[in-house]
């Protein structure tokens, strides 16, 4: 009997503390102070625009530049890029040259492959590609000015 007699005093000290607390909290949100009005803020009269960063914004990392080149030409075309040729940064962003399976045969020595110009402006976007040339995959290229 005494554990019984025991618990019930602690169940009623609980209580008699949550009841307290729970007077405070109400009295806490009573007692607030209403919070002051502000007026807007205005604009200084020569901002007409939105304000602009002082930070630069970030140029992309060349392998950035690859992925986005390699995926933005498989939505245009359909086709995955199987490899990237040549790759330069330019004045007015970046030219890749990237190859891709147009046509694919048995045996895959006979696979029409097609090397597309893929042009991207700086921040990594295409901005416009073309096919340079179609050729087989197992032939090797013939002796062109340039490399190409």
């Amino acid at each position: 009997m005494s554990n019984t007699k025991n618990t019930e005093e602690s169940q009623d000290s609980q209580e008699s503390q949550d009841s307290r607390e729970g007077q405070d909290s109400q009295q806490a949100r009573t007692s607030r102070t209403p919070r002051k009005r502000t007026a807007p803020r205005k604009r200084p009269e020569n901002d007409s625009g939105p304000v602009e960063s002082t930070t630069e914004r970030k140029k992309p990392k060349p392998m950035q530049v690859l992925r986005q080149a390699r995926e933005q030409l498989a939505e245009l075309t359909g086709m995955e890029a199987e490899s990237v040729s040549s790759f330069e940064q330019t004045s007015e962003g970046w030219v890749l040259e990237v190859e891709v399976l147009e046509l694919e045969r048995v045996p895959d020595t006979m696979s029409l492959m097609a090397s597309y110009q893929v042009e991207l402006d700086p921040d990594g976007d295409l901005t416009g590609y073309r096919r340079v040339r179609r050729y087989e995959r197992g032939r090797a290229d013939a002796r062109r000015p340039g490399g190409r």
